[in-house]
């Protein structure tokens, strides 16, 4: 069984994420740091190399479970969101087209055993892959295997899962059409699932497996290095496919749930909380005759709240919600007539 397991994964390619150090809130000096990857780890495959800041991930312990990726508040860590986000799309019924083999789009881990398209675990999954199956209405359906004997990932990934899709949802509240998801574990049944894919993603698949046979796995897409002087770039796949996935429009007055900073009059004008800022969504303008100018991206904003914890004087605080409206203009936190 765990032979099979691995013989599949060793398949996948590169199971390691993508590091970015400057979104890492270790690599900021943030107060408090975080830890969140090496908690979320089973493996112990997380490190942070005495006398350095940053984080190391061991190729050799990594088995691919996405989990890191999962709890990461910045994106620090991450897989291509891209792959995933094609098969759910695939999936759903689309007019012109033949129904699917069921009503629903499925993903699987490689442990379950179960049929249809499937990742090394759904530690991989994140609120923005749910949150896109609710924009295009699809039902979604995550077949987890024995999760508590799992060599991959760990007991908890079900919960885990719980916690995914209920942020999701949180965010998915101002469209008023909430996803349609289930959690569940692999029944006999599911063995005989048929992959469902389009022409293309069927295509690459094959040219990916050199012309063998369709692979249930969905295939691995390395991310290249993020090229820190194209602010687009900054900002994860995660977040940006959040904002993407705020369809229908929220109506117009309805708040988006979205935490992020807002400043208040304890500011000292001091540069802490763009420093610390992990996609640079908090801007520090200078102003030619003097004084400061604090402006926030709201949609490159992760919600880490590092700001919040990194203030000296404590004048930052968060608002959980925000108009639609507020992603699209440059959001004025501060201005002030001095700097520190």
């Amino acid at each position: 069984m765990l032979k099979g397991v691995f013989d599949q994964l060793s398949e996948l390619g590169n199971l390691v994420p993508r590091y970015t150090g400057p979104r890492c809130l270790l690599e900021r000096h943030t107060v408090g740091g975080c830890d969140a990857c090496h908690s979320a780890c089973p493996h112990e495959a997380i490190e942070t190399p005495p006398g350095s800041y940053g984080v190391r991930v061991d190729p050799q312990k990594c088995t691919g479970c996405g989990l890191c990726v999962q709890a990461c508040p910045t994106g620090a860590l991450e897989y291509d969101l891209m792959t995933p986000l094609q098969s759910v799309h695939d999936q759903r019924e689309q007019p012109g087209n033949p129904p699917p083999v069921s009503p629903e789009a499925t993903l699987t881990c490689v442990p379950s055993g179960a049929g249809g398209p499937s990742l090394p675990c759904l530690g991989r999954v994140t609120p923005a892959l749910v949150a896109a199956a609710g924009a295009w209405d699809v039902p979604l359906t995550l077949i987890h295997g024995d999760c508590a004997a799992c060599p991959v990932g760990r007991a908890d990934v079900p919960e885990r899962l719980g916690a995914v899709v209920e942020q999701a949802q949180t965010l998915r509240a101002a469209t008023g059409r909430p996803v349609r998801v289930t959690v569940r574990a692999a029944v006999p049944e599911d063995q005989g699932r048929a992959l469902k894919v389009s022409r293309r993603g069927a295509f690459t698949s094959l040219l990916r497996a050199g012309g063998r046979q369709l692979s249930q796995n969905l295939p691995e897409r390395p991310l290249p290095f993020v090229d820190w002087s194209d602010p687009p770039q900054r900002t994860p796949q995660e977040w940006t496919w959040r904002r993407k996935a705020l369809k229908p429009v929220p109506p117009a007055g309805v708040g988006v749930a979205w935490p992020a900073p807002l400043v208040d009059e304890k500011c000292i004008d001091c540069p802490v909380c763009a420093n610390v800022c992990p996609t640079e969504a908090i801007t520090r303008e200078l102003r030619p005759e003097g004084g400061v100018r604090l402006l926030l991206n709201l949609g490159a904003c992760t919600g880490c709240m590092a700001c919040l914890h990194s203030c000296p004087p404590g004048a930052i605080h968060e608002q959980k919600e925000w108009l639609l409206a507020a992603f699209d203009v440059q959001i004025l936190l501060r201005e002030s007539d001095h700097t520190m």
